[in-house]
């Protein structure tokens, strides 16, 4: 099976691996215990890392000068294939700043520069056009379009955005969404892009674009999953220390994505069990990577960290039904 991921684009690709399409981005992050931290690689990076663990993922995208061999090395950690990433001579890495807020669940945009991604034209190799699973990360859309076309064949198409194509870009936002599977964002994008005020409401207005799953991330409150005849929600792995949210977004989609890549692997179809049991792993995931500053905790985290934390999951949205005498 593979992977690939398209976005900031390096992709991605699982095929038994996965192809993701979205460069590395540099990003500098101001939160309540980071006074300002350091730049760092990203969301290809926080996707493939997580994705990893369940397959084969291929990076497709661009990245300046400015991304150095010790980055690289980071993001093909655990195998990742990084032949799709295109080092561009004198250019400068996709960058974003932001601000959140003390309670890390609101982000203010402070700065993006697409830099190489301003004149980048994805051409993929055969190994990632070839991807069952492709995840789309979130870079503009309309390159999001060219490696859609180009992966024709992926079993599953995923992807992420943000407001800033809401408000820039919606025409080609909503072509690329009729183009996938199952749409990423988090709870105040997708009601910015459905123009609604209740999450339920939303979901099934982004069904009707074409999606048959949507996936809203609440942040430190979890995550929804919404599919035309079910909805499931799953709460935050609690943490008593939070220390840096940034690519938390990213790690979840990639134990998300990943994780319903290793079940197309093994031959199995994808029920609700299946998108269940990936917004549980994508959560742990994504639980580890905000214990740290940008990708620590997740470089060297280990498969056997994870299970225990996909069962306290289970552990605590689990209850049984005890009916009980009610008075009339």
């Amino acid at each position: 099976m593979t992977t690939a991921s398209a976005a900031a684009p390096v992709a991605s690709n699982m095929r038994p691996r996965c192809s993701s399409g979205s460069s590395d981005v540099t990003r500098t992050a101001l939160t309540p215990s980071i006074a300002a931290s350091p730049s760092a690689p990203w969301d290809s990076a926080d996707f493939a890392l997580a994705a990893s663990f369940f397959d084969t993922v291929h990076a497709v995208g661009p990245v300046g000068e400015d991304f150095t061999d010790e980055d690289m090395a980071i993001l093909a950690l655990r195998g990742t294939n990084v032949d799709d990433v295109e080092r561009v001579a004198g250019g400068k890495t996709f960058f974003w700043a932001g601000r959140y807020s003390a309670n890390l669940n609101e982000r203010e945009t402070l700065d993006t520069q697409l830099n190489v991604f301003e004149h980048f034209a994805p051409k993929l190799s055969a190994a990632s056009r070839e991807a069952d699973v492709l995840f789309l990360a979130n870079i503009v859309p309309d390159l999001q379009i060219q490696v859609r076309e180009q992966c024709a064949g992926a079993r599953f198409v995923a992807m992420d955005s943000m407001n800033l194509w809401i408000d820039v870009a919606r025409p080609s936002l909503e072509r690329v969404i009729g183009m996938v599977d199952c749409l990423i964002l988090n709870d105040e994008e997708l009601l910015q892009l459905t123009d609604t005020h209740n999450m339920v409401q939303a979901a099934k207005a982004v069904l009707a674009m074409g999606p048959t799953v949507v996936v809203a991330k609440q942040g430190k409150y979890g995550a929804a999953l919404f599919t035309a005849d079910d909805h499931f929600w799953v709460p935050a792995f609690p943490l008593e220390t939070v220390v840096d949210p940034t690519g938390a977004g990213d790690t979840f989609a990639g134990g998300f994505v990943g994780s319903i890549a290793s079940c197309l692997a093994q031959g199995e179809q994808i029920t609700e069990g299946t998108l269940r049991n990936a917004m549980a792993y994508g959560t742990a995931l994504a639980s580890f990577n905000v214990e740290e500053f940008g990708t620590e905790r997740v470089a060297r985290l280990t498969a056997a960290e994870i299970p225990g934390r996909v069962e306290e999951l289970r552990r605590i949205t689990t209850f049984h039904d005890q009916p009980v005498a009610l008075r009339s």
